[in-house]
């Protein structure tokens, strides 16, 4: 059985749909990804085939254009009776979904976020043209998958759907690293440099933090700008820009790291309701974390007493915060952080992705005739 599976990005740095992939790749699914070259064609290797198709418009709205047409036509070029079709997010969903239609074959959508609540979407004018697409065609999916139980929550409420199946995006399992010490101690944010991410809320808090350092992994518009502010307050000695690092290289700057931010401000309902990623890589490495008072995060934090979460981000009280687990010391936190990285991995969320592709799957007779022949 084929899985075509797409998504807007480069590929490269998307861990839900590497694990996704691999995930299905290792249960006897021929996985074909496909892609795009928004954001660069940074080399990678996977255990199955990936395609990134190229773009040439040079302004996002005009690529999204692109990228529907040009997945259309992939597409509808490698499906066949034995394919399923797994779109990820609201950007993919309208090529796959004409795509099965026409070639009558299943498709299941992977909702990362609330796309349309997004901070980049809302209160602009292309928020209508994605709400509209996502109430035309959402209440119709038969399959769907989603990130966590909030968002799941939203679009029971929203459109009416059948409760999606929630598949969260967690990390793997790893070993509990060494601890270290360090001096002076490291607080650690990591993911894309955007706005509301609170990144320059921590920036101007490290005014107020002495003996650590702020580093920053990752890359995104806001790059320059955050880093003409560090330069405004003179901060070069404590804020360090890490730059985009590879998926090996980023876990070991997070298994040296004190403490880990997701301090996300609530400028949409999507973030708002978010599980970013981050907390669990933090977890898995054993590293506290530092939260914004999101239902998702909170509810983490609450169940494990595995750091603080913020109820505002004015610099003094998210300075106030990190100073409570910086005080404490990591090695407080281990045992509790054991707990949580044992609970939060992707090892418990793999079973509820491979049941709803082996439920999916048994429609076509094709696949039925197939399996029966290796058994």
């Amino acid at each position: 059985m084929k899985i075509l599976v797409s998504v807007f990005n480069n590929l490269y740095t998307d861990q839900r749909v590497e694990k996704v992939c691999k995930s299905l790749h290792e249960n006897a699914y021929q996985i074909e990804l496909i892609g795009n070259n928004w954001g660069g064609e940074p080399e990678m290797s996977r255990p199955y085939f990936f395609k990134r198709i190229s773009l040439k418009s040079k302004i996002l709205r005009f690529a999204y254009l692109e990228f529907q047409w040009k997945l259309y036509k992939e597409l509808m070029k490698r499906a066949n009776e034995n394919s399923i079709l797994l779109s990820n997010d609201l950007d993919a969903l309208l090529p796959n979904y004409l795509v099965s239609k026409r070639k009558k074959i299943p498709m299941i959508w992977d909702s990362h976020e609330i796309f349309t609540e997004m901070p980049s979407v809302t209160n602009r004018w292309v928020q209508h043209i994605w709400r509209l697409l996502e109430k035309s065609i959402v209440p119709k999916l038969k399959y769907t998958m989603i990130a966590n139980d909030s968002y799941a929550d939203w679009f029971v409420k929203n459109y009416g759907i059948k409760r999606p199946v929630v598949v969260r995006n967690l990390p793997k399992k790893l070993p509990s690293p060494k601890l270290t010490d360090n001096n002076p101690k490291i607080i650690l944010y990591q993911g894309a440099i955007n706005f509301s991410r609170g990144i320059d809320k921590m920036i101007e808090a490290m005014q107020l933090i002495e003996g650590a350092e702020f580093h920053i992994a990752g890359r995104g518009p806001m790059t320059d700008e955050y880093k003409d502010l560090v330069r405004k307050l003179n901060l070069e000695n404590k804020v360090k820009f890490l730059g985009n690092l590879s998926p090996i290289e980023l876990r070991k700057i997070t298994e040296k790291a004190d403490v880990g931010l997701s301090i996300e401000e609530n400028k949409g309902l999507s973030y708002y309701y978010s599980l970013p990623n981050k907390i669990s890589d933090y977890i898995q490495a054993r590293v506290p974390v530092v939260v914004s008072k999101f239902p998702e995060m909170q509810k983490i934090v609450e169940k494990y007493n595995v750091g603080e979460f913020i109820s505002s981000h004015e610099p003094k009280h998210l300075a106030e915060k990190i100073k409570i687990v910086l005080e404490k010391g990591k090695g407080s936190y281990v045992p509790l952080l054991e707990t949580a990285a044992k609970d939060l991995c992707w090892e418990n969320e793999e079973p509820k992705l491979l049941e709803l592709f082996d439920r999916v799957a048994p429609q076509h007779k094709q696949f039925k005739f197939t399996k029966s022949s290796l058994s």
